[in-house]
């Protein structure tokens, strides 16, 4: 059994469990760990979204020609934008995640210069799923970082997506053991960078932000929402992006050396 739990709005609100950012912090029942807080995003910094993603549409352009008229690199940064533009609806329930899939995939089609049906997206949208499914995998070393850092913190995910498709891909890459909760933008009623999602992180492990840390990829959603939190970001750049912002914040590029992530992420033991 998965010792990690979903924290959701209706749970927060059943519990009485919505409150102020300066409510009283109750202590964690695992007083081996309790204190330290890690919060890791999950795609693009544990799970590996982006290769997935790229060998997904590669498979589906040798299936459909309309896709193969572009480069696979610029084909995958636009089903990126349109997968980032879309997500804010999904959340506030303006659209359904099938419409927006089906959607996405016509828009990807005119990209490349042609005209899809509503029936031609909902093809391609469920062969790239099922194809995204079978390539999954973790970002290299980011379950050895987990095994080093969970003894020592409280680890939760704090992610934008939906529910049972992260709670499934933990379970898929194993990762159950070493996450202790996880708070997900569709259950909690709140994307982030939006400060409230991670005060609800914060609050569920009973963690002040001054003893938490954050590390993602996401430059607007990680490191800027989580210091909007009052939590110490770290920033997780596999990709060598130029920072938005002059701003010091620690920067780490791979997870193959999982004891230097770890002195980054919690200092010298």
């Amino acid at each position: 059994m998965c010792r990690w739990r979903t924290l959701n709005r209706y749970m927060l609100e059943k519990q009485g469990e919505l409150v102020p950012g300066n409510a009283r912090i109750r202590p964690h029942p695992d007083h081996a760990r309790a204190g330290r807080l890690v919060l890791f995003d999950m795609d693009d910094t544990l799970f590996d979204h982006a290769l997935t993603s790229q060998e997904a549409l590669r498979a589906l352009r040798r299936r459909e020609p309309s896709l193969a008229r572009k480069p696979l690199l610029e084909l995958w940064r636009t089903y990126s934008r349109l997968l980032e533009e879309a997500h804010p609806a999904v959340v506030a329930g303006e659209i359904s995640v099938d419409e927006s899939r089906i959607l996405r995939f016509q828009r990807l089609i005119e990209f490349c210069g042609g005209t899809a049906t509503r029936a031609k997206g909902r093809e391609l949208s469920l062969q790239y799923r099922g194809l995204y499914r079978k390539l999954r995998r973790p970002v290299p070393g980011a379950h050895r970082l987990l095994e080093r850092v969970h003894p020592q913190a409280i680890v939760g995910v704090v992610s934008n997506n939906r529910v049972a498709e992260q709670e499934e891909k933990v379970a898929f890459l194993q990762f159950g053991p070493l996450i202790d909760f996880m708070v997900i933008s569709e259950g909690a009623g709140v994307a982030k960078p939006d400060p409230k999602i991670f005060e609800m992180a914060l609050f569920r492990a009973s963690v002040p932000p001054e003893n938490s840390v954050m590390i993602g990829d996401s430059w607007e959603n990680d490191v800027l929402g989580a210091r909007a939190a009052g939590i110490r970001a770290v920033w997780f750049n596999r990709f060598g992006a130029p920072a938005p912002e002059p701003l010091e914040v620690p920067v780490v590029t791979s997870f193959r050396r999982p004891l230097e992530v770890e002195r980054v992420l919690l200092g010298p033991r």
